[in-house]
């Protein structure tokens, strides 16, 4: 059962109904090389400030809750909408990780006790590369670390996000077939371990567990196929089952369109998540628009495009689940 301050925090993250519907603007090393690919010169801390501050006063009153970053996002988190609960990320720079075994890093100069008191989050996001395929002893580091942090979030009684991002160390294209092979088993059993009480975590960030691109029949398929429409459902039902915690999905970099297919395959599948956290998926086709074009150029396409992107994830996840539900309450528990 969530602590009266961990349950306090949760229900500003969520809507009342006790869907998670959270914005994603803490890139930053995916963020730099996304603004360094569509434009010349430098990509300064101040153009990330910029746009993740355009992207949180502009789509913000469309969230539940926005997760921003210390580094560069907290001139944005106070532009955020009235009611907008506000998560803030632990790690450093996570997609893009390519120490040895993936092992992740903490921020410097952050603690979950900043990101609660001096920073007034809501929630601590922390970001990790998982592959139950890894060396144990590196899965060992991994898994000490977010016991580390489930001690610290439930000391400051605040909720811990944890998003797992799969891999397998054996294939080095996560976007191939050969991992989308791979993937359900990925997602499932990481989804299994970390729901385990001693880790202390309250909502698990995962990712879908199949590849659209692969299954055969989706409007997303652009690959040979990997999976039936029923065998994706199967992977969509396995790793809901797996979890024993609250879970959300993240957008993982895909498209608008690519990843409300799949939160309507979800629903379709009946997996019980409790909303999203999505970021790329609603903004990355205006990073191109701001480096191109400037500020203003962005907070126009975030108004019309930006708006209706996130309207679109919005409707895809109606047949939410409250997060209360998975852990077997009919209705919130009072603070």
């Amino acid at each position: 059962m969530l602590s009266a301050g961990k349950l306090t925090r949760m229900k500003r993250l969520a809507t009342a109904e006790g869907i998670i519907a959270a914005a994603a603007m803490d890139q930053r090393g995916s963020l730099k090389k996304m603004l360094a690919s569509v434009g010349d010169g430098p990509v300064t801390a101040e153009m990330m400030a910029e746009f993740k501050t355009a992207v949180t006063r502009i789509l913000s009153p469309y969230a539940s809750a926005i997760l921003l970053d210390p580094e560069l996002g907290l001139e944005a988190a106070r532009t955020r909408a009235p009611g907008c609960g506000l998560l803030l990320s632990y790690e450093k720079s996570g997609y893009d990780n390519t120490r040895p075994g993936r092992l992740p890093e903490l921020l410097e100069r952050v603690s979950v006790k900043r990101i609660a008191e001096d920073w007034q989050a809501d929630a601590v996001k922390f970001l990790m590369h998982y592959s139950p395929f890894e060396d144990p002893a590196i899965n060992d580091v991994k898994q000490a670390l977010v016991e580390r942090i489930g001690a610290e979030c439930e000391t400051y009684q605040i909720p811990f996000f944890l998003e797992l991002v799969g891999y397998d160390p054996q294939l080095a294209d996560e976007k191939g077939p050969d991992y989308a092979r791979r993937k359900p088993e990925v997602v499932a059993r990481s989804v299994e371990e970390f729901s385990k009480p001693h880790y202390r975590a309250d909502v698990l960030k995962v990712e879908i567990p199949v590849n659209l691109r692969y299954v055969e029949g989706a409007a997303s398929q652009s690959g040979p196929a990997v999976y039936t429409r029923a065998e994706a459902l199967d992977h969509f039902r396995r790793a809901a089952a797996a979890s024993r915690l609250p879970f959300i999905y993240l957008s993982a970099g895909v498209d608008n369109r690519q990843f409300v297919e799949s939160l309507e395959m979800a629903a379709e599948a009946g997996s019980d998540f409790s909303g999203v956290l999505c970021g790329r998926a609603t903004w990355k086709d205006g990073v191109p628009v701001y480096r191109q074009h400037g500020l203003p150029a962005l907070e126009e396409w975030l108004a019309n495009e930006g708006v209706r992107n996130i309207q679109a994830v919005n409707a895809a996840i109606r047949a939410a689940k409250p997060w209360w539900a998975k852990l077997g309450l009919p209705s919130p528990p009072a603070a």
